[in-house]
């Protein structure tokens, strides 16, 4: 038994410690230079989504970003509710559009109540609108069975709407806006066709005899910037085409920006 121990081949076994050194982490740094690469390509997507002004500040940052911190205090872009980008100076102007808003309806009020202090302009009030609209502050006058304001199928002011436009323009006039003057008519049309005196014409003959109180009432002429004759087709009672409210003059007092 001893001599076929002897005879045993001795089998000798290494143990290899450390195994996969060679390429250890290096995956490590590939994964990294991956991550890195798919941030920059999302990165350079979102800027060539944005506006040419977001596009300008991103480049003068990187240019320079040092200049960049010292010229801007103050200023830059930042983000706000979710992914909305927003420049500060954007702000800004949010902010004067809304206090323009109070200005504007605080004149508003200021006319109407002006004209219910008149004694002869008292029961006129019913037919003066206010309301904020999206180019600024919109004041209708609005006609009435009694024909106040225009006689039917005629363009020129009865001499007490033509007083009380005129009051409306030296209000207007110390605010400095632009304003756009609307003409409206009801759908009564003329029996000469489209191609004769229609309720464009009207209309728009209607908005400028406003436009003439306004500015006998103090309005500058540059304050002007739109006369528009609508005819019928912005009626102010749909269901009823004919009724005396869709008669009207609007003059909207536009924002500043």
């Amino acid at each position: 038994m001893s001599l076929d121990n002897d005879n045993r081949p001795i089998i000798i076994k290494k143990v290899k410690k450390g195994g996969h050194g060679h390429h250890g982490g290096a995956w490590k740094v590939a994964y990294a230079d991956f991550v890195t690469a798919m941030m920059a390509l999302f990165i350079v997507l979102w800027i060539l989504g944005q506006s040419e002004e977001v596009k300008q500040a991103v480049s003068s940052y990187f240019n320079d970003p040092i200049g960049f911190s010292e010229n801007n205090k103050g200023k830059g872009i930042v983000p706000v509710q979710g992914n909305a980008i927003i420049d500060l100076d954007m702000k800004a102007q949010m902010e004067r559009k809304l206090q323009e808003k109070k200005e504007l309806a605080e004149m508003g009020e200021k006319i109407v109540d002006e004209l219910q202090s008149i004694p002869e302009f008292e029961g006129l009030a019913d037919q003066i609108t206010i309301e904020m609209v999206d180019e600024g502050l919109r004041i209708e006058i609005l006609d009435s069975f009694d024909e106040v304001f225009f006689e039917i199928g005629k363009s020129d002011l009865k001499s007490q709407a033509y007083e009380i436009i005129k009051k409306m323009g030296t209000n207007i006039a110390k605010l400095n806006h632009k304003i756009a003057i609307e003409g409206h008519t009801d759908s009564r049309k003329y029996s000469n066709g489209a191609m004769g005196y229609t309720n464009f014409e009207l209309s728009a003959e209607r908005a400028n005899s406003a436009r003439r109180a306004l500015v006998s009432g103090g309005l500058k002429e540059e304050q002007i910037m739109e006369v528009r004759g609508y005819a019928d087709k912005k009626l102010k009672n749909i269901k009823n085409p004919f009724d005396v409210s869709n008669r009207r003059i609007s003059i909207i007092v536009k924002y500043s920006g």
